[in-house]
């Protein structure tokens, strides 16, 4: 359904020793007729991250509610509600949430980025 709420939405957990509570929501990907991307949305738990990592696509992000820092051209970025940022291909990265609140972000992949 192209309409939506994003509570309504099962989340998917982040199994990966180098990730602490983080889950991923999908409300828009070819199943709703964008053929060449995605739009997921992560939530972190209070002092969670993902992995520091990198990969062979870019993506985009904003941030929607919360606050941390994003690891991104060797240097840590602080965050919060209304940020945003563009992650090259390639680039080493990573989102950390320094706080006891959600961390939530719009994170957007061509196809072969989504897991």
């Amino acid at each position: 359904m192209p309409i939506g709420h994003i509570r309504d939405l099962e989340g998917k957990p982040i199994i990966n020793p180098e990730v602490k509570g983080a889950v991923m929501k999908v409300p828009v990907s070819k199943e709703e007729g964008w053929t060449d991307h995605v739009m997921r949305v992560f939530e972190i738990e209070g002092h969670g991250y993902t992995p520091r990592h990198t990969h062979p696509w870019p993506h985009i992000n904003y941030v929607l509610e919360g606050s941390g820092t994003l690891f991104l051209h060797d240097k840590e970025n602080p965050i919060e509600a209304g940020s945003y940022a563009y992650v090259p291909s390639g680039e080493l990265h990573q989102f950390k949430n320094l706080t006891d609140k959600p961390l939530k972000f719009i994170c957007i992949v061509p196809n072969e980025g989504h897991y």
